[in-house]
């Protein structure tokens, strides 16, 4: 693959063989995983957002398929909370010596912190370069130099039946290895067409989103992203993202900040034997064309509604899942040959390859007004007379949303805080203005000390200023 260089290439390890009892020849993976175990990482974040169950985007909770693909991140929530602060736990791996680490977009989505954990026990605060939730890559960075490295493999020499391992942090277990065979590859997933997934009974649970999957030469494959399951926990099917498409996503991302894809517009359905039959077709392949879309690209090139797209761009367009992928990796505005059957014969067509915009890539955007958590990682406001009665005290600001300083405390929505303690001085709080002096005070890395009320328990809470 072009991503790959000489030189990395040349640090793949193959791994030896080992006879067991019965005579029968496994592999040993220990150098693979001393060798490249090393390069990968934890992840941690945190986000203050409504909890929401993890499943696939797109999926309405309704659909049947929404408990099949789970995407496999931990929630962890202390006690019941309104509005809480989520902590995630995913998995990531180095792939350049300078700190950039690929993991899953789900990992760090909406994450208003990402700590960074080395297989060397060192911890560092990560920034998001980029993030596709589409094809559910991100690219993050950490500031670091020196850092050990994956080797990346090339997924299209990959063969059914062959072993693989995965090196990850399954429910926060750093370092896990687990190991497996290929059971498929091209799998497409509800609303996931973007990306040929591939198949393995590799054990996969929360907290292994993002990790790497490699071959046994030591090199990475894919990236594990999502699982086939009933009940949320591994049942021997799990999907990775390819390498080779994980690093062209973040090659965009680094370079342009977003992933662009071209689009025809048509709505394509699959050639069953039947159709083929009926449509005058040698075999059952190719993408039949159910829809196209007034003045859209494919429209203006003269496809139909009946056509069979058979071949774009020169590549053979076997099964309808292949089409999206092959006009997603070409490039917008570019005049791109394509082969129809139309009433039994090929017809030569050329189309100018349009954009497609993803709307699950909007993010909404702050409520106007909304306050701005402070350095303390804290929106506090004024109780109501009902909360004011409820806690019975006079004093004490109400805790709204928290975050960094604040999550890592663990303080929750509906906590109050009573009094704050700097620099030797306890102060009670009767006022939002008044809080948000002493704060403006903080400089970074002060210790603070709160006093904060939970229910019937109050107690002094510890945490340090962030910038």
């Amino acid at each position: 693959m072009r991503f790959v260089s000489r030189v990395m290439a040349s640090l793949a390890i193959t791994l030896p063989f080992v006879a067991s009892a019965a005579g029968v020849t496994l592999p040993d993976f220990t150098q693979l995983v001393e060798r490249q175990g090393r390069a990968v990482v934890n992840i941690s974040t945190t986000q203050t957002r409504a909890p929401s169950q993890a499943g696939v985007p797109g999926l309405d909770e309704n659909d049947p398929m929404f408990d099949f693909f789970r995407r496999f991140i931990p929630r962890h929530q202390d006690g019941p909370r309104l509005d809480p602060d989520n902590r995630s736990l995913g998995s990531g791996f180095i792939i350049s010596a300078d700190g950039y680490i690929l993991t899953n977009a789900h990992v760090v989505d909406e994450a208003e912190e990402i700590l960074v954990r080395l297989a060397d026990k060192r911890e560092f605060r990560a920034t998001v370069v980029g993030a596709d939730l589409r094809s559910d890559i991100a690219l993050i960075k950490i500031e670091a130099a020196a850092l050990p490295r994956v080797v990346l493999g090339d997924p299209a020499r990959l063969k059914v039946g062959e072993w693989v391992v995965a090196i990850g942090s399954p429910f926060g277990f750093d370092q896990t290895v687990t190991a497996g065979i290929v059971s498929a590859k091209g799998r497409s997933l509800p609303d996931e067409n973007f990306v040929p997934f591939i198949q393995t009974d590799v054990a996969i649970n929360p907290g292994n989103s993002g990790g790497p999957l490699f071959n046994l030469q030591g090199e990475v494959v894919g990236i594990n992203s999502q699982i086939y399951s009933r009940t949320g926990g591994f049942m021997g099917l799990s999907f990775a993202i390819p390498i080779d498409v994980a690093m062209d996503v973040q090659q965009q991302l680094r370079n342009a900040g977003r992933v662009q894809r071209g689009r025809i517009g048509v709505a394509i359905q699959e050639v069953s034997r039947d159709l083929a039959d009926s449509f005058g077709l040698k075999r059952a392949a190719g993408a039949l064309v159910s829809a196209v879309e007034p003045n859209g690209p494919a429209a203006k090139a003269g496809v139909e509604q009946g056509d069979v797209i058979v071949r774009f761009d020169g590549k053979l367009v076997d099964n309808s899942s292949d089409l999206p992928r092959i006009v997603a990796s070409s490039q917008p505005g570019a005049k791109v040959p394509m082969q129809v059957v139309r009433n039994g014969t090929q017809r030569d067509l050329m189309v100018s390859v349009g954009e497609w915009q993803d709307p699950a890539a909007e993010r909404k955007t702050p409520t106007k007004g909304q306050a701005a958590p402070n350095r303390l990682g804290l929106v506090l406001q004024m109780p109501t007379p009902a909360q004011r009665k409820e806690i019975g005290e006079q004093e004490g600001l109400v805790v709204e949303r928290v975050q960094g300083p604040a999550a890592r405390a663990e303080l929750q929505q509906g906590d109050v805080v009573m009094a704050i303690v700097t620099g030797g001085k306890q102060s009670r709080l009767k006022s939002l203005d008044e809080f948000n002096r002493l704060v403006g005070s903080i400089k970074e890395g002060q210790q603070v000390t709160l006093l904060v009320r939970r229910g019937e328990a109050a107690s002094y809470v510890g945490l340090r200023a962030d910038k």
